[in-house]
């Protein structure tokens, strides 16, 4: 399957934005952005004026990287999205936010959605006791995400992601328990939760042309 591996500090400038795909670099000054906040090439530092429509695809670019997803990947959640009951663009931003490899994210087990991808894909989480390697996985109310205690690899390197992650802010959807290794799905995550600023109605207008 086809996915960037160019530098991904580059995404984040043509951004404009930190999109925390760099894991613990995103919190140093060291972080791109805070040294060359424009975006990347020969002409990024030149002014340019968006259209509407340009400003629509940034944003929906900005989301898909920020999951780090392809386009029809992407695609695929928005078709979903559209045919659930509720608001479409809120329906896409709770089931991306529901993927197994960002609640590792977000429970400090991973220092970026990359990392916690490869922690489901290598068969070390486990859901609700049963092991889970797909990290498409929709998370639902009242699932328990563990570590395999089992593979020591995995597990120093969530202890490794947790030191370094232990000033995050845990969003209100999940409760963490870094002694144990465990997080509980609390309740179905909402476009508050984020804590990023995402105009989703942008990509709904995007996709409806």
């Amino acid at each position: 399957m086809g996915r960037y591996t160019g530098p991904s500090c580059r995404l984040c400038r043509r951004e404009g934005m930190k999109l925390f795909l760099k894991g613990t670099k995103c919190y140093t000054p060291k972080c791109p952005v805070e040294k060359r906040a424009f975006p990347p090439g020969q002409h990024g530092q030149l002014r340019v004026k968006l259209s509407d429509y340009g400003i629509q695809l940034r944003e929906k670019q900005k989301v898909k990287r920020i999951y780090g997803l392809l386009e029809r990947q992407f695609r695929r959640y928005f078709n979903i999205a559209q045919k659930s009951r509720g608001v479409t663009g809120q329906q896409l931003l709770t089931m991306l936010e529901s993927r197994l490899d960002n609640v590792m994210y977000r429970a400090g087990f991973a220092s970026s959605r990359e990392d916690g991808r490869q922690l489901v894909m290598h068969r070390s989480v486990h859901v609700n006791g049963k092991r889970v390697d797909i990290p498409s996985y929709r998370v639902k109310a009242g699932d328990v995400v563990t570590i395999d205690q089992k593979r020591p690899h995995a597990v120093n390197r969530v202890k490794l992601a947790l030191d370094r992650t232990k000033d995050r802010i845990i969003p209100a959807w999940l409760q963490a328990e870094p002694k144990d290794l465990k997080a509980t799905v609390i309740r179905v995550p909402q476009k508050d939760d984020i804590g990023m600023p995402i105009q989703e109605q942008l990509i709904v207008e995007l996709y409806s042309k």
